[in-house]
Protein backbone atom coordinates (compact mmCIF):
# COMPACT_ATOMS: atom_id res chain seq x y z
CA UNK A 1 0.00 0.00 0.00
CA UNK A 2 1.10 3.44 -0.86
CA UNK A 3 1.19 6.25 1.12
CA UNK A 4 0.67 9.77 -0.46
CA UNK A 5 1.62 13.25 0.85
CA UNK A 6 -0.80 15.42 1.47
CA UNK A 7 -1.69 17.48 -1.42
CA UNK A 8 -0.98 21.66 -0.87
CA UNK A 9 -3.75 23.46 -2.62
CA UNK A 10 -2.98 25.78 -5.13
CA UNK A 11 -4.10 29.32 -4.60
CA UNK A 12 -6.46 30.41 -7.33
CA UNK A 13 -8.23 33.84 -7.09
CA UNK A 14 -10.11 33.02 -10.72
CA UNK A 15 -9.43 33.25 -14.33
CA UNK A 16 -9.79 36.86 -14.40
CA UNK A 17 -6.92 36.98 -11.64
CA UNK A 18 -5.11 34.70 -14.00
CA UNK A 19 -5.68 36.59 -17.02
CA UNK A 20 -4.12 39.95 -15.32
CA UNK A 21 -1.24 38.30 -13.94
CA UNK A 22 -0.50 36.72 -17.48
CA UNK A 23 -1.06 40.70 -18.92
CA UNK A 24 1.65 42.06 -16.28
CA UNK A 25 4.28 40.39 -18.27
CA UNK A 26 3.47 41.53 -21.26
CA UNK A 27 3.33 44.84 -23.39
CA UNK A 28 0.22 44.03 -25.46
CA UNK A 29 -0.22 45.90 -28.91
CA UNK A 30 -2.95 46.79 -30.60
CA UNK A 31 -3.71 45.41 -34.46
CA UNK A 32 -2.75 48.54 -36.08
CA UNK A 33 1.25 48.07 -34.02
CA UNK A 34 0.87 44.31 -34.69
CA UNK A 35 0.57 45.46 -38.50
CA UNK A 36 3.51 47.91 -38.55
CA UNK A 37 5.60 45.83 -36.73
CA UNK A 38 4.66 42.96 -39.55
CA UNK A 39 5.67 45.23 -42.11
CA UNK A 40 8.18 46.95 -41.15
CA UNK A 41 10.59 44.67 -38.72
CA UNK A 42 12.71 41.54 -39.25
CA UNK A 43 12.02 38.51 -37.33
CA UNK A 44 8.17 39.17 -36.64
CA UNK A 45 5.61 36.93 -36.62
CA UNK A 46 2.23 36.93 -36.32
CA UNK A 47 0.95 33.40 -34.98
CA UNK A 48 -2.72 32.74 -35.35
CA UNK A 49 -4.11 29.94 -32.32
CA UNK A 50 -7.61 29.72 -33.55
CA UNK A 51 -9.19 26.25 -33.97
CA UNK A 52 -9.57 26.05 -37.97
CA UNK A 53 -13.69 26.20 -37.57
CA UNK A 54 -13.60 29.60 -35.88
CA UNK A 55 -10.63 30.59 -38.98
CA UNK A 56 -13.47 29.26 -41.33
CA UNK A 57 -16.28 31.45 -39.87
CA UNK A 58 -14.49 34.32 -38.70
CA UNK A 59 -11.95 34.87 -41.30
CA UNK A 60 -8.07 34.55 -41.13
CA UNK A 61 -5.22 37.37 -41.58
CA UNK A 62 -4.01 37.64 -45.22
CA UNK A 63 -1.97 35.10 -46.67
CA UNK A 64 0.55 37.96 -47.70
CA UNK A 65 1.61 38.67 -44.22
CA UNK A 66 4.23 36.95 -41.95
CA UNK A 67 2.01 35.13 -40.37
CA UNK A 68 1.78 31.25 -38.90
CA UNK A 69 -1.66 29.00 -37.66
CA UNK A 70 -0.61 27.03 -34.85
CA UNK A 71 -3.38 25.61 -32.72
CA UNK A 72 -3.15 26.87 -28.83
CA UNK A 73 -2.79 23.12 -28.17
CA UNK A 74 0.76 22.47 -29.50
CA UNK A 75 2.09 26.12 -29.78
CA UNK A 76 4.76 25.70 -26.98
CA UNK A 77 5.98 22.50 -28.50
CA UNK A 78 6.32 24.78 -31.54
CA UNK A 79 8.16 27.22 -30.74
CA UNK A 80 10.53 26.04 -27.80
CA UNK A 81 13.82 25.72 -29.57
CA UNK A 82 14.32 22.77 -27.82
CA UNK A 83 11.71 21.11 -29.05
CA UNK A 84 11.88 18.43 -31.66
CA UNK A 85 8.35 19.36 -32.81
CA UNK A 86 9.97 23.09 -33.22
CA UNK A 87 9.48 24.86 -35.78
CA UNK A 88 12.16 26.52 -38.49
CA UNK A 89 10.71 29.87 -37.40
CA UNK A 90 11.31 28.72 -33.66
CA UNK A 91 14.23 31.11 -31.75
CA UNK A 92 14.28 32.92 -28.39
CA UNK A 93 15.31 35.82 -29.77
CA UNK A 94 11.85 35.91 -32.41
CA UNK A 95 9.00 38.91 -31.98
CA UNK A 96 5.95 36.11 -31.85
CA UNK A 97 2.27 38.24 -31.43
CA UNK A 98 0.33 35.54 -30.40
CA UNK A 99 -3.63 36.01 -32.17
CA UNK A 100 -7.01 34.52 -30.96
CA UNK A 101 -10.50 35.48 -31.37
CA UNK A 102 -11.31 38.72 -28.56
CA UNK A 103 -7.45 38.59 -26.87
CA UNK A 104 -7.59 36.67 -23.89
CA UNK A 105 -6.38 32.97 -24.45
CA UNK A 106 -3.72 34.75 -26.33
CA UNK A 107 -2.84 36.80 -23.44
CA UNK A 108 -2.52 33.61 -21.68
CA UNK A 109 -0.49 31.85 -24.86
CA UNK A 110 1.76 34.58 -25.02
CA UNK A 111 2.58 34.23 -21.19
CA UNK A 112 3.47 30.64 -21.86
CA UNK A 113 5.65 31.43 -24.52
CA UNK A 114 7.71 34.27 -22.65
CA UNK A 115 7.64 31.09 -19.55
CA UNK A 116 10.00 28.79 -22.07
CA UNK A 117 11.90 31.60 -22.71
CA UNK A 118 11.03 33.53 -26.16
CA UNK A 119 10.94 36.90 -24.07
CA UNK A 120 9.66 39.30 -26.55
CA UNK A 121 6.22 37.24 -27.08
CA UNK A 122 3.32 39.21 -26.78
CA UNK A 123 -0.39 39.38 -27.97
CA UNK A 124 -2.89 41.46 -30.05
CA UNK A 125 -5.69 43.40 -27.73
CA UNK A 126 -8.79 42.40 -29.05
CA UNK A 127 -7.76 39.84 -30.87
CA UNK A 128 -8.95 38.88 -34.34
CA UNK A 129 -12.36 40.63 -33.51
CA UNK A 130 -10.52 43.75 -33.24
CA UNK A 131 -7.91 43.67 -36.45
CA UNK A 132 -11.00 43.23 -38.82
CA UNK A 133 -12.65 45.76 -37.09
CA UNK A 134 -9.09 48.08 -37.33
CA UNK A 135 -9.58 47.38 -41.11
CA UNK A 136 -6.57 45.31 -40.90
CA UNK A 137 -5.86 42.68 -44.09
CA UNK A 138 -8.21 39.59 -44.14
CA UNK A 139 -8.84 37.02 -46.43
CA UNK A 140 -11.76 34.40 -46.36
CA UNK A 141 -15.52 35.48 -45.45
CA UNK A 142 -14.55 38.21 -42.88
CA UNK A 143 -12.99 39.75 -46.03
Amino acid sequence: MSILAPVTPVRYDGVDALLADARSRLDRISPRAAFQELVTVDQVLLVDIRPAAQRALEGEVAAWLPALVVERNVLEWRFDPRSDARLPEASYERRVIVLCQEGYTSSLAADALRSIGVHRATDVVGGFAAWRAAGMPVAGVAA
